[in-house]
């Protein structure tokens, strides 16, 4: 069974990359990257066996192997759905023994980019103590109960935490709390790195307590037994199998949860009042489109990147480069990004566009009510986001080319989405799904039509972005009106013929989106 498990995990990998060439690409680009990531690990690894400062092997093996360990607990829970292929409510029906459901999962969650990565590091990691070869012995199985722990680990707290990590709520909150650190990335990265600088004398100390703990105990073995001390290695390898046992147990405890309890749904939902933005939209094709297009921005996470962004562009700009001029360009920023939010418009729809696809609507009218759902939250946004940065950089004689070509960005930007979604669809994140999980194959396609879509956005807006940079450096009241004059009629240009381009490809193609969305599931 166990066998037949892996086998499995292994053939629906192999089916799925039949489905689409994207798939096959993703794959690729993915094994790439990671056995890149590998290469550069493992000359690490190298670099470290070859020096004879066992203090710095064991500070470097303890740290990264810790952090290792627990980004297999964490990340998961953050990414709830990543790895659905074999989710233990799928065998509900199935008299599958639960020490033989454990083990068979344990081994396919190394089938994978994430698993070859682990396994390859973790083992070379025992050849640093080639010098002592009880201490590769030991660092040998260190390494095969840290990867234990890793694979147990992350499906324990993703079985147990699911009836928790699946609710709206939580999924809202966690996009807010992942999206935020990721997007000021470089101002974290960098406040870290000033605090790990001034306290880089204390790492052996943190390492050698780390070595104490269930993340850093299976990769001190190997420190202990190199320094002669045994005792300590057997007192950590206890730590260690203690901490397998016990996650056994809680995922023991949780997939028996998952499989005779069915799957949790959500408390008792609040009692619908009225028809919500269908209320307030005209009683008009392109107005229910707009009402449901709204209604998926203000509920989906996964239109939340879009939304949450806008106001954490000033602070990455302000944290850059203080409160000088280039601060103004976090206005047209900002529209760029809620304009783009509907290139995935359709693949975001799922199988749910056949609804779509069955009402009697022409290709312009889809377009024109995703297009209102989005200026309705963009154009307030981004009128709102160029009065601040001209009153944080005292510029308010800007206030005018800065408004006139964000909205022109906005408009522009928001043509082209129109046309890419009817245009383009690829795998994302399935309604009620985490925002930042990542469907084979997605990452290559959603790369090569956000590069083509904002290099097509920056050409066609080339010639306000001239003209609102000549009214910023000259200062010109005139070339101000000019600026903004040019942009707001571009952009509406633009916007016209982009929502007639995407609503033609519509007509043309909407059974033919559905049909790759319905492969896609």
């Amino acid at each position: 069974m166990v066998a037949h498990l892996v086998s499995l995990k292994v053939a629906l990998l192999r089916n799925g990359l039949r489905r689409s060439a994207w798939q096959v690409v993703g794959l690729i680009v993915g094994l790439m990257y990671g056995l890149g990531l590998a290469a550069l690990l493992l000359v690490g690894l190298v670099a470290l066996a070859v020096q004879s400062d066992q203090e710095l092997a064991a500070t470097v093996l303890l740290l990264g192997g810790s952090l290792l360990v627990l980004g297999w607990w964490v990340v998961p829970l953050v990414a709830f759905g990543v790895d659905a292929t074999l989710d233990p409510q799928r065998f509900t029906t199935f008299s599958v023994p639960r020490r033989s459901l454990l083990a068979g999962l344990s081994l396919a969650g190394l089938v994978g980019i994430p698993g070859l990565v682990t396994v390859l590091v973790a083992l070379t990691s025992a050849a640093v103590w080639w010098r002592a070869p009880a201490a590769v012995a030991a660092g040998l199985v260190g390494a095969v109960l840290a990867v234990a722990l890793c694979v147990v680990g992350s499906r324990a707290t993703t079985t147990a935490l699911a009836p928790l990590v699946t609710r709206r709520k939580v999924r809202e909150l966690a996009t807010i709390a992942v999206l935020i650190p990721m997007f000021l990335l470089g101002p974290i990265m960098g406040a870290v790195g000033s605090g790990l600088e001034s306290m880089s004398g204390a790492f052996p100390e943190v390492a050698l307590t780390l070595g104490w703990t269930p993340f850093g105990a299976p990769w001190a073995l190997a420190v202990d037994v190199a320094a002669g001390h045994w005792g300590p290695a057997v007192a950590k390898l206890a730590i260690g199998l203690a901490t397998l046992a016990a996650l056994l147990w809680v995922w023991d405890r949780a997939l028996t949860r998952a499989l005779t309890g069915g799957e949790r749904r959500e408390g008792p939902r609040a009692q619908a009042r009225g028809l919500g933005w269908f209320d307030r939209f005209p009683a008009t094709p392109v107005g229910a489109v707009a009402a449901r297009s709204l209604t998926y921005w203000l509920r989906d996470p996964r239109y939340a990147g879009a939304v949450i962004l806008v106001p954490l562009v000033p602070v990455l700009f302000l944290f850059l480069g203080g409160r000088d001029t280039p601060l103004l360009l976090s206005a047209p920023i900002a529209a760029l990004l809620f304009g783009w939010g509907i290139a995935a418009d359709v693949a975001y729809d799922s199988t749910a566009f056949w609804t779509h696809v069955a009402a009697p609507i022409r290709g312009t009218v889809d377009r024109w009510g995703r297009v209102c759902a989005s200026l309705a939250l963009g154009v307030p946004a981004t009128l709102l986001m160029s009065v601040v940065v001209v009153a944080l950089t005292g510029r308010w004689d800007l206030i005018v080319p800065v408004a006139g070509y964000s909205l022109g960005v906005l408009a522009t930007a928001t043509g082209v989405s129109s046309f890419i979604s009817a245009r383009v669809v690829y795998p994302v994140p399935k309604p009620g799904e985490s925002p930042f999980s990542t469907p084979q194959g997605s990452q290559t396609a959603a790369m090569v039509s956000q590069m083509a879509g904002m290099a097509g956005i920056l050409l066609l807006a080339l010639p306000s972005t001239a003209v609102a940079v000549a009214a910023v450096l000259i200062g010109a009241v005139w070339l101000g009106l000019l600026a903004a004059v040019v942009s707001l009629g571009l952009g509406g240009l633009i916007l016209v013929v982009g929502v007639r381009m995407g609503g033609a490809q519509y007509d043309k193609r909407a059974p033919e989106l559905l049909t790759t969305m319905r492969g896609f599931a």
